[in-house]
């Protein structure tokens, strides 16, 4: 990874919505003992008197006033090449925050691959992911640079979760189911409309998602055990006692991507993965099921698009706004992510009868979208950082498990409020 350059970290679009949270937490995590007095780092957008007023924020909310004369400030544009080449040349790391990434990722990944820094992101748009691993991950290689997607709420805590329950269970895993449950507290939640954005043009565009993974030609991953059971599109959750449905985020898929890594390149046993999220009662079901109807509906058409795009607060009943949430709803927030996995004890062979061992995971953390979000892709990014030895041996385009498998990732979350436990000892 590139060293000499004035940073070691620059924050991209540093004063949206989202990159004023990094930034925040860059800043905190700055001031720790691995990294005080060594990290430098620089805040990049268009507006010069955004990024100080982002800086500012940050200073007054943190009682660090030195950050306004300390980090640096690049002026740089995603629609300006040279200016995404000037950025990418000055810093080791680039912490992209500028979505959706279907229509501006792309040119930040290039000029990161070609002027050698490595870029982080927290993209759950499958085809945007999958797309830079098809046209950049050889040139990544070559350069040694790591360029990792999804290193936010998508999908961290899935990725890693897996690997954390796989870890923590004797014998061989085989197969796991994760439930995702937001708590929010008095003053409810609600999500940026950046994000419903992203899911509007992802639904939309399903039919290139699947000429893009023929074009990768992975070959399917082998079954190893029993064949995980798929449940239906609203169900009843026996072990949570709540109504769930599938997780419609990217969570499966970036999952997916780091098993085929890990049974190609290190000849481990794939996990089958499926994700579902919990809804609550036989009301808030109702509720979802016209909602989903109707945006599936819209979703279809050009015009759909543009009415859902123009109202997001309508046609979320409130969950997803142009203003994004308060503070009081942020730390009223969180997040549990619940996983149940199963396989087969040292020395029984997985090709012969019934799973015989099972184990219950968690992952816990504080509000997923701008509070766990930030955690987790700065820690990434200092896991990129420090754990240099325990990455993949050449760059190239990753996922997070794939990127991270060997590193001190998840001790490093855990110390920062995103919690991985074991509920459940294996049982036979």
């Amino acid at each position: 990874m590139a060293t000499g350059r004035p940073f070691e970290l620059v924050v991209f679009g540093a004063s949206g919505f989202t990159g004023q949270y990094v930034v925040q937490e860059v800043a905190r995590v700055a001031a720790e003992d691995e990294l005080r007095g060594s990290l430098r780092w620089a805040v990049a957008g268009r507006n010069r008197e955004k990024l100080q007023a982002v800086l500012e924020k940050a200073a007054t909310k943190l009682g660090k006033a030195e950050l306004k004369s300390e980090v640096g400030i690049i002026l740089c544009d995603v629609s300006d090449p040279s200016s995404l080449a000037n950025m990418a040349k000055q810093t080791a790391i680039v912490l992209n925050c500028v979505g959706p990434y279907r229509f501006f990722g792309e040119p930040v990944v290039k000029a990161c691959v070609e002027n050698g820094a490595s870029c982080v992101d927290i993209s759950g748009e499958p085809q945007f992911l999958e797309g830079m691993y098809l046209n950049y991950n050889d040139k990544a290689a070559e350069k040694g640079v790591y360029i990792v997607g999804s290193c936010g709420f998508d999908s961290i805590p899935a990725d890693m979760g897996v690997l954390y329950t796989r870890n923590n269970l004797k014998g061989t895993l085989t197969a796991v189911e994760s439930f995702l449950t937001v708590k929010s507290g008095p003053e409810g939640a609600s999500i940026h409309d950046g994000t419903w954005k992203s899911a509007i043009y992802g639904l939309a565009d399903q039919d290139n998602l699947k000429k893009l993974r023929r074009q990768i030609g992975h070959k399917p991953l082998p079954v190893i055990g029993a064949k995980l059971k798929r449940r239906g599109a609203v169900f009843y959750s026996n072990e949570l006692k709540q109504y769930s449905i599938p997780f419609m985020g990217s969570d499966a898929s970036v999952v997916k991507r780091t098993q085929h890594y890990l049974h190609t390149h290190l000849q481990e046993t794939p996990v089958q993965y499926a994700a579902y999220t919990t809804v609550g009662g036989i009301g808030s079901v109702i509720k979802l099921m016209f909602a989903g109807l109707l945006f599936l509906m819209l979703v279809k058409f050009s015009f759909g698009r543009k009415l859902l795009i123009k109202y997001p607060e309508f046609f979320s009943g409130g969950y997803f706004t142009k203003e994004g949430p308060t503070e009081k709803q942020m730390e009223g927030s969180s997040f549990e992510m619940t996983f149940f996995g199963e396989g087969y004890i040292t020395g029984q062979d997985p090709e012969q009868g019934k799973p015989d061992v099972k184990i219950c995971t968690q992952v816990r953390g504080p509000e997923a979208g701008y509070v766990a979000t930030p955690i987790a892709m700065v820690q990434a990014a200092v896991a990129l950082l420090k754990d240099k030895s325990s990455l993949p041996k050449k760059g190239g385009v990753f996922s997070p498990g794939a990127a991270f498998c060997n590193t001190k990732l998840i001790d490093r979350l855990n110390k920062h409020g995103i919690e991985f436990s074991v509920i459940s000892k294996p049982e036979a």
